[in-house]
């Protein structure tokens, strides 16, 4: 595991003055940053998508991330910062899972809103390691993890992998005599088995399948999401983008071969990050070696941007 400094931002440059203003003229490494605002950070591993048997390149996602992030144009003056990546290339992942909760962390205690880049999903239990540190480990307040995904990520394995984080924070909040408030959009039931029905029925999971988040299906889908939000304080909103259609998002470990249509992943998105809920969130599973024409890669940007829009639309 090591820490890598964060990038510089390079793009297209249409002159000076506010009206041009795009990710890559306004991001700032955080360590100069002077007010609140969203902080980058990038869990740069794939182990835990190698340990699951799945198809490894997940680690090279925030670089490909970051690129396509870049040119999109900004609207307001807001404070955006980066502050680099960890980097698992070594195989110790759990190591590198406490470094990235470390990051998240302190950014939380600056004021700051963290959007973790992957990496395997296995960075949904780093995010969370950094969210129980920034919220407190005496919090009274209800923390809540709103997933986007085919997969409900309840495996029992002997060690940490992309398919446990789940499982791994379920066992982590209750050791610390919380409620665990899990809820999924987007199962795809030909690819979870009958026991990982069976766990999340026991673990109280709330969920909808690919096929009851159709586009036709846009207001059902959105009061689920209200329906949760309004269980918690705070949202840890993860995005794994094997939910979208492999048409739109090839770049993952696991193509769905329905998936959740792009508009509603981004209404599912918008709304949590309209709520004043959000504390964190991240994308998973964007594997470049595998992307078609950046296409996973552009429709991740989009989903980051959105949030940051929607963010900064209810502040």
């Amino acid at each position: 595991m090591n820490r890598v400094d964060p990038p510089v931002w390079t793009g297209r440059d249409d002159g000076p003055g506010a009206e041009h203003r795009r990710w890559h003229g306004t991001v700032r490494p955080l360590d100069g940053a002077d007010r609140a605002g969203t902080v980058i950070v990038g869990f740069a591993s794939d182990e835990g998508v190698r340990r699951n048997g799945g198809r490894t390149g997940a680690a090279e996602g925030p670089t490909a991330l970051r690129r396509a992030l870049a040119p999109l144009a900004l609207h307001r003056d807001e404070a955006l910062y980066d502050a680099g990546d960890v980097r698992v290339d070594d195989g110790d992942l759990e190591t590198g899972q406490r470094a990235l909760g470390a990051v998240v962390a302190g950014a939380m205690r600056a004021g700051h809103l963290p959007v973790v880049l992957g990496g395997g999903h296995e960075v949904a239990y780093a995010s969370y390691l950094g969210l129980d540190e920034g919220l407190g480990s005496d919090r009274t307040r209800t923390l809540g993890v709103l997933n986007i995904d085919a997969h409900f990520d309840l495996r029992e394995e002997p060690r940490p992998t992309s398919g446990t984080p789940f499982l791994q924070i379920s066992e982590a909040e209750r050791a610390r005599g919380r409620a665990f408030r899990y809820a999924v959009v987007g199962i795809n039931e030909a690819a979870n088995t009958p026991v990982l029905f069976d766990r999340a029925d026991r673990l109280g999971v709330g969920y909808l399948t690919d096929d009851q988040c159709t586009a036709t299906h846009l207001e059902r889908v959105l009061a689920f999401v209200r329906s949760f939000l309004d269980t918690v304080d705070d949202v840890h909103l993860t995005l794994d983008l094997d939910a979208l259609p492999a048409w739109v998002a090839p770049g993952v470990s696991a193509p769905a071969p329905l998936g959740v249509p792009t508009e509603v992943v981004q209404a599912v998105v918008e709304e949590v990050a309209a709520s004043g809920r959000l504390a964190l969130f991240d994308v998973a599973e964007l594997n470049p070696s595998l992307d078609v024409d950046g296409r996973t890669a552009r429709v991740a940007a989009r989903m980051v941007d959105r949030v940051r829009a929607a963010r900064g639309r209810n502040s």
